[in-house]
């Protein structure tokens, strides 16, 4: 995968995340819209009282709670604990979202990159069999030990060089989403 390719991938899950995440804070301050309104005094709380001047205020006495606004405001707390599990499944599918469009091609990426190393290693263990096959194949002739040691060297470089192409191949398979 290119890098531009990558980069519209991880930025249009970002996009998504962040929408989500924008429309959850906006559901969960936003008032009831379908809440009837009661009276202009009553989503106010009454102002305390200044003391006269010149003289000295013991301590302020508590205000007296109108019992419409302790409705309104448990009626707010349900809406917000209700939007809140909608914010939290559209948060998960977001999340999900992010994960298919950001975090699979990283997966994938890590794959064929692991699948190369790998490829690579095989290589220098079968360059390293072929290499002493190489050295002995002068004692060919001198007895059956011999020639089993380099039937053994050919043998090995010819298994890992099959490890390396096949990784290589399986790699690039996997590089092109196959």
């Amino acid at each position: 995968m290119d890098a531009v390719r990558f980069g519209r991938a991880l930025g249009f899950g970002a996009r998504a995340a962040a929408k989500t995440l924008i429309t959850a804070a906006d559901a969960a301050t936003a008032e009831n819209p379908s809440a009837k309104p009661t009276n202009a005094g009553a989503n106010t709380v009454p102002a305390a009282k200044t003391p006269a001047p010149g003289t000295r205020s013991a301590g302020t006495a508590a205000q007296p709670v109108d019992p419409a606004v302790v409705r309104k405001a448990a009626n707010v707390a349900a809406q917000t604990i209700g939007r809140g599990r909608d914010a939290k499944v559209a948060l998960g599918r977001g999340g999900k979202r992010f994960g298919q469009s950001a975090l699979e091609p990283v997966v994938r990426l890590s794959g064929v990159l692991w699948l190369e190393v790998s490829g690579a290693f095989f290589g220098i263990f079968a360059l390293g069999a072929l290499a002493g096959a190489w050295r002995l194949r002068g004692s060919w002739h001198e007895g059956r030990t011999a020639q089993e040691q380099v039937v053994g060297a050919l043998a090995m470089g010819a298994l890992f060089g099959y490890f390396c192409i096949s990784n290589f191949v399986r790699a690039r398979r996997r590089e092109r989403g196959r």
